[in-house]
């Protein structure tokens, strides 16, 4: 069983949380996972930044960091997600779709993550991307990280 919990700190962007579970499920029966307890805190741009600050030592704001909290003993996995809801709608705005996609890129990037992509390279990130894009695309939110537009 697959269960998404969301918490939701920044209320000003519109959040259809039955799709971004509907993701996650999807993203986690795509790779196998048949058990995992997935949380996603959706914050703003200040409490981002105090996160990456906390966690990564990174200053300044981010889209999403990701947390693999599994054991590796147990096949359940145990994942968070922090994603920065404000810079979903200023990206989404200057990139021309929907902040709910920005934001389905994000928790999808930080899944990717999780299971085991990288994008420390260019060929990892583009791989990682292509694959982001393939994802939402089948979910209907479109090719939103749009890697061949990004490259071209």
């Amino acid at each position: 069983m697959i269960t998404v919990r969301i918490t939701k700190h920044y209320r000003t962007v519109p959040i259809d949380t039955a799709r971004l579970r509907t993701l996650v499920k999807a993203v986690c029966e795509r790779f196998e996972v048949r058990e995992a307890v997935v949380s996603i805190g959706i914050v703003n741009d200040k409490e981002m930044a105090e996160f990456n600050m906390r966690f990564l030592r990174h200053e300044g704001t981010t889209d999403c960091i990701s947390f693999d909290l599994s054991d590796d003993q147990e096949d359940a996995k145990l994942f968070d997600l922090i994603v920065n809801a404000e810079l979903a709608a200023r990206e989404a705005a200057r990139r021309g779709h929907g902040a709910d996609a920005e934001l389905a890129l994000y928790v999808t990037h930080g899944l990717l993550h999780n299971l085991g992509f990288d994008d420390g390279t260019p060929a990892q990130a583009g791989k990682m991307h292509r694959m982001e894009d393939e994802i939402l695309h089948h979910l209907g939110y479109g090719l939103v990280y749009n890697t061949d537009a990004r490259s071209g």
